[in-house]
């Protein structure tokens, strides 16, 4: 069986920033479908579950650090359903892309993986760039729309669209993954 990796990316977020109280409105529906596809992969022998955030610019964060930044922030109730199991693959990220610096591609290769499921946030930007690394790299891509969060929703669904049309992603609700 081909091997999937499911990816979360970005959602150990303080939510401090300029756009959060929007980035808000499109996290606050996803969480417990997110929360519940991480699970069903993590419970998995056959899936991968990889956690991809954002440093903050902080080089020498760790996950421990993250977590703990991100359930001090704002919006714990946001943070706690979705913090990376101690098993899972952890890695950080300084740019928008889960590729860009990262070893996610060499993880990725290592573990025999083919298609890659991408969640979190945000749509327009950190899912759609990650997206488009996996299909230049050849992976398949699999995005679960009630598992991203836009910031602004009409980029988003464009987003959508173009990783649908562009990269041949499979646009697939999460109650019809993993199971």
């Amino acid at each position: 069986m081909p091997g999937i990796a499911m990816v979360v990316l970005d959602m150990l977020n303080p939510y401090d920033h300029e756009d959060a109280d929007r980035l808000v409105q499109g996290v606050e529906p996803i969480v417990p479908k997110l929360a519940e596809l991480a699970g069903r992969a993590h419970r998995r022998d056959d899936v991968e579950l990889i956690y991809v955030n954002d440093n903050y610019g902080d080089f020498t964060a760790t996950r421990e650090d993250l977590v703990a930044r991100a359930l001090k922030g704002r919006r714990p109730d946001l943070v706690r359903p979705v913090v990376p199991p101690r098993t899972a693959a952890f890695l950080t990220k300084a740019r928008h892309s889960a590729f860009y610096g990262t070893a996610l591609d060499h993880l990725l290769r290592q573990r025999g993986i083919e298609t890659v499921i991408m969640t979190g946030q945000v749509t327009e930007q950190c899912v759609l760039y990650s997206a488009l690394d996996a299909y230049v790299r050849e992976f398949g891509v699999v995005v679960p729309p009630d598992c991203v969060a836009p910031v602004h929703g009409d980029l988003g669904r464009a987003a959508l669209r173009m990783m649908e049309r562009n990269m041949s992603a499979e646009i697939v609700p999460a109650r019809r993954l993993l199971t």
